[in-house]
């Protein structure tokens, strides 16, 4: 398959299953113990051999990496800890040979404090029409000296930092709702949409397929910057009326930048990091001249028990009826804490983990995966303080531990660090030793690890078409069993530790992949396990 048709009648992206790489710790080509887009590039076969349909990449980006790229300092560059523009090339044009599509993640809300354009801010002073493409505002009080407002950084601490001017005297505030190295842009000022339209059709340019748009439902404040007093939380899902999150101003700027992907060949698409409240806030998102689709992380959220998922399904499904976007399905990210340890950790959470992960590849619409997940890696939970780089562990004294657990680079092959990673023994943030049973390599000689269970449930994915089949829940799967009917294929879920019965209408169905060894005994599915079985004729 060409990465640049799809499948008949385009829209790829309906059904597709995605993979994350978290570019630092994906694969290093070069031995400098951090992953690179050569890497990722001399890896793609594995993916494909996986079955996914396409990869989205974390920011690759000229970066003083405060926040893993995610301070962006270019957007139109390579950072050269990652390569250069031709590894970029290269790696979207074995992509495409491979049949699979190329994403990559945008970062629309903030830029680096590093950035030419924020470094001219603090140069001209207040007033200047280089400050006005931030969020700059004097502070409180007489001598300016307590910020503008209450607001707090997502990561910890005041969202206000106080600047030096250039005559030495303390000065204005600017706006960071993230580190204090991410200053927020202020998206009223023309030259900022301008940036951003010229920054896609850069990329598009280059061949890549589609976005991922960080922080989707940022970029506006309330022009009034009020208060928060209490009323909303700084973090998680944005609340209505919140008035730095989920403005309506919004919607214009995804208006404009579909109207440039749609006027590029190759059915290019948007996936929206949308954190609202509502399901009627989130459709607003993937209206059909907006974005193609949003996240939703129910079930990344939802704790291991059968009520939680349920809802977190049905809620996912229900918020986009009639909208036309298809529905994600998220479980694990380079935000979270993975799936085995939030499910209990040790054999009781990859067992969950991988019940979770075969519900999900059963469920309608699009499958986002995040890299190691296929592979059980745990969380790793005893990262030195002096290893950890994330600006949440240090914005909190520690108090939050953040996400480098989930960000360990993943294990290839061999007995000792790297595991395969790279040509060198180092790696960024160091590896546990146990890893070395959790190699790929080991793993794709085992048909009853984890990895070859992804590799199954993504084929079968694909051979029994389940994007046309209609979902249902399955009648008497309660309590601790979770079920639902795709056609003549049923997915059940038993959320508890104890066997529970299956529905009676499915005592007959044939076990094409479970999650576990030994599914179902009796007339009984076990704990902690998914089935996908084939549904008898005449009980439809």
């Amino acid at each position: 398959m060409s990465a640049t048709g799809g499948r008949p009648g385009g829209e790829w992206w309906r059904d597709a299953v995605v993979y994350e790489i978290y570019v630092r710790s994906f694969a290093d080509a070069d031995g400098d113990g951090l992953g690179d887009l050569a890497g990722i590039t001399q890896r793609l076969p594995a993916l494909v051999d996986l079955g996914v349909d396409a990869v989205w990449l974390t920011p690759f980006f000229t970066s003083p990496q405060a926040d893993g790229g995610y301070d962006v300092e270019d957007c139109c560059d390579v950072d050269p800890r990652f390569g250069t523009l031709d590894d970029l090339d290269d790696l979207v044009a074995a992509a495409h040979d491979l049949g699979l599509r190329v994403l990559i993640d945008i970062v629309p809300n903030h830029s680096s404090d590093h950035h030419p354009w924020f470094r001219a801010a603090l140069a001209a002073g207040p007033g200047s029409p280089e400050r006005a493409r931030y969020l700059f505002r004097d502070g409180k009080g007489p001598d300016g000296a307590e910020p503008p407002n209450d607001w707090q950084s997502l990561f910890g601490g005041l969202a206000w930092e106080r600047v030096t001017e250039p005559d030495g005297r303390a000065g204005q505030w600017y706006l960071h709702l993230f580190a204090k190295e991410q200053p927020d842009f202020d998206w009223t000022n023309p030259d900022v949409p301008a940036l951003f339209e010229s920054a896609l059709r850069f990329w598009l340019d280059r061949g890549v397929d589609g976005f991922r748009i960080d922080v989707a439902h940022g970029m506006f404040k309330d022009p009034a910057l009020p208060d928060m007093a209490g009323r909303f939380s700084h973090g998680g899902l944005a609340d209505l009326g919140n008035p730095h999150w989920d403005q309506d101003g919004i919607h214009d700027v995804y208006r404009s930048w579909r109207r440039i992907t749609d006027s590029y060949p190759g059915d290019r698409a948007f996936v929206a990091e949308a954190y609202v409240r509502s399901a009627e806030r989130l459709r607003r998102y993937v209206r059909p001249d907006e974005l193609h689709m949003a996240f939703n992380f129910n079930l990344v959220h939802a704790p291991w028990d059968a009520g939680a998922f349920r809802t977190a399904i049905d809620g996912n499904i229900s918020a986009l009826d009639g909208v036309g976007s298809p529905p994600t399905w998220v479980v694990s990210t380079h935000d979270s804490v993975r799936p085995v340890t939030r499910y209990g950790g040790g054999e009781n959470g990859v067992r969950r983990s991988r019940a979770a992960s075969l519900m999900l590849l059963a469920l309608p619409g699009v499958a986002y995966l995040y890299q190691g997940e296929e592979l059980g890696l745990p969380e790793v939970l005893d990262l030195p303080a002096e290893a950890r780089q994330d600006p949440v562990f240090f914005r909190t004294a520690g108090e939050r531990i953040g996400r480098d657990g989930c960000r360990v680079p993943i294990p290839w092959s061999g007995d000792a660090p790297s595991f395969g990673f790279g040509a060198g023994s180092d790696s960024w943030l160091p590896q546990p030793d146990e890893w070395a049973a959790l190699a790929r390599g080991r793993q794709a000689a085992d048909t009853d690890s984890t990895l070859s269970i992804y590799r199954a449930a993504i084929a079968l994915r694909k051979q029994l078409g389940l994007s046309a089949r209609p979902f249902a829940w399955v009648d008497g799967a309660d309590g601790d069993l979770v079920g639902f009917r795709r056609g003549d294929l049923a997915s059940l879920t038993n959320f508890g530790t104890d066997l529970v019965a299956v529905p009676p209408d499915l005592w007959s169905a044939d076990v094409l992949l479970a999650s576990s060894p030994d599914p179902i005994a009796d007339g009984r599915l076990a704990g902690g396990t998914t089935v996908w079985l084939t549904v008898p004729s005449g009980t439809m």
